[in-house]
């Protein structure tokens, strides 16, 4: 059985997601062969595996970052959340019902009766979670373990499938990441251990620092009273890194009206650069579709939620969704609707994505997702969607504006196209597309020919730039990642870890579980 670690956060978004892919990058760096692992994701920002397989986008991410395909055994559990009380639960890639929290967590009046999962009961799912990481151990040197949110999250433990119930079944040893920039960083740390029980205390062995920016000197005396406190070795302090653009997996972590990175902006190669604005819908999901746009030089790339915000956009953008009746009653209650047929009655650019695609159409019959039933569409393609309980997921090959496309589906949503021109199996009138096909825009030859389009028909002199390569920048970012472990982490002693699992004697911190 190869070594592992659980890679665990005092918060939502510590970092989690960005140290795991960074020791995986490591390691793979070193010739160990390693696998991510994350027993259970919550995201509406997925991916299809090449076997057909729905997981978690970070990990197709980690994944990628230890140079393996991704597979359903990366991510066993996938929720993807239909409303505040309610998400899909994705079991080994293939969903298998709705259920509320109170359902899915296992508290009293449970589930509609009729659900796939016993009783509604997430502990019901340890042992098939269990069973995968077991399958990875037995064929990797190593896996790193994602968790999710925080290990002390005391009113879910009995149930807990992701953070220390897996590290105390498997025997896993576990590091804490803490985001300092939020503040508060050595009070996270200790109370996140002091509210575990005695024998999950045994497997935490330490924390990193997460974004830390000024001079570590400085923090270096609250690293010393802090193994003082606890007994327990920080293995990092990792600096504050912009501009990363690794795949997300909560939500969407920028500025409703700021830039999608933080990287310094390329001038462009033409004399005019391009706006894109992307309609900031409900439940919007896989909204890294754009990432390939905002990575050319010279694109501008915005999430909208106001009509006038529409106006001086060179391409508006309608994304995916997991509400795709209640994204286009958002659209109309906001009077983007009504900018959406404006711009296609003018002939200015409209791009939709899955969901974005179905709510362009002339009609939806949904009694599926939202239960709505019959649905009047925006009327700018000539599209009519019905909604099946099947769930199409795929990875599919194709061709569009004479270049080699690939890209990936999620969609409950069946369309029959019934006019238009062909496109990537949507199809396009003027200047409105539409198509299921996530990522396509990461294929480098039809991003450019597809913006070109978008320039002539925006009147705007921009020029795609002739050598950007997405698989390119993403690899330096994973790269990236590598070296932010290599040079600010305890590689050796993270290495004991990953071999040797939790050192031995770690000491109680009161007052422990409840």
């Amino acid at each position: 059985m190869g070594g592992g670690l659980l890679i665990a956060g005092t918060t939502s978004d510590a970092g989690k997601s960005v140290v795991t892919a960074g020791i995986c990058r490591w390691l793979v760096r070193r010739g160990v062969k390693v696998a991510p692992f994350k027993g259970q994701n919550m995201s509406l920002n997925s991916f299809v595996t090449r076997e057909g397989a729905e997981i978690g986008r970070a990990q197709a991410m980690q994944a990628q970052a230890a140079r393996v395909e991704p597979t359903a055994l990366m991510n066993p559990v996938l929720l993807k959340p239909g409303s505040d009380r309610s998400s899909q639960v994705v079991l080994m890639g293939r969903p298998v019902g709705e259920l509320s929290a109170r359902g899915f967590f296992g508290a009293a009046g449970g589930p509609a009766a009729g659900q796939p999962l016993a009783g509604g009961r997430r502990e019901a799912l340890l042992g098939p979670v269990l069973d995968c990481l077991a399958e990875l151990r037995g064929a990797y040197d190593a896996v790193i373990c994602e968790g999710a949110g925080s290990p002390a999250e005391i009113n879910l433990r009995r149930t807990d499938i992701v953070n220390m119930g897996i590290a105390r079944a498997a025997k896993l040893p576990v590091v804490v990441v803490g985001d300092i920039d939020r503040g508060g960083v050595f009070a996270s740390f200790f109370g996140t251990t002091a509210l575990l029980s005695p024998e999950d205390q045994a497997l935490v062995a330490g924390y990193v620092v997460n974004k830390f920016r000024g001079d570590v000197t400085l923090l270096e005396p609250g690293i010393e009273m802090l193994r003082g406190l606890t007994g327990r070795h920080t293995y990092g302090i990792l600096p504050y890194a912009h501009g990363l653009g690794i795949d997300e997996e909560d939500g969407l972590r920028v500025s409703m009206r700021g830039a999608v990175r933080e990287s310094v902006v390329t001038p462009p190669v033409g004399r005019d650069v391009l706006r894109i604005a992307v309609c900031a819908v409900p439940l919007m999901s896989n909204f890294t579709d754009v990432d390939a746009l905002a990575a050319e030089p010279g694109v501008v790339v915005r999430f909208v939620d106001r009509p006038e915000e529409l106006t001086d956009a060179d391409l508006v953008v309608v994304p995916g969704t997991r509400g795709t009746v209640r994204a286009l009653e958002w659209l109309r209650e906001r009077g983007l609707a009504a900018e959406l047929a404006r711009r296609a009655a003018e002939g200015r650019p409209v791009l939709g994505i899955c969901g974005g695609f179905q709510l362009l159409g002339e009609h939806i019959e949904d009694d599926v997702e939202s239960k709505a039933g019959s649905v009047a569409g925006l009327g700018l393609l000539p599209v009519r969607v019905r909604f099946a309980a099947g769930k199409t997921l795929a990875r599919p090959v194709g061709e569009a504006l004479g270049e080699h496309v690939e890209g990936y589906e999620i969609h409950h949503g069946v369309a029959e196209v019934l006019g238009g021109e062909a496109f990537l199996d949507g199809c396009r009138v003027g200047s409105v597309w539409g198509t299921h096909w996530h990522g396509s825009l990461e294929s480098d030859g039809f991003r450019r020919r597809f913006l070109e389009q978008v320039a002539r028909d925006a009147g705007r002199r921009f020029v795609p730039a002739p050598d950007t390569s997405f698989g390119v920048l993403r690899e330096e970012q994973l790269d990236r990642l590598g070296d932010l472990i290599e040079e600010h982490a305890d590689t050796d002693a993270l290495l004991r870890l990953i071999e040797q699992g939790p050192p031995a004697g770690l000491p109680f911190i009161p007052p422990g579980a409840p």
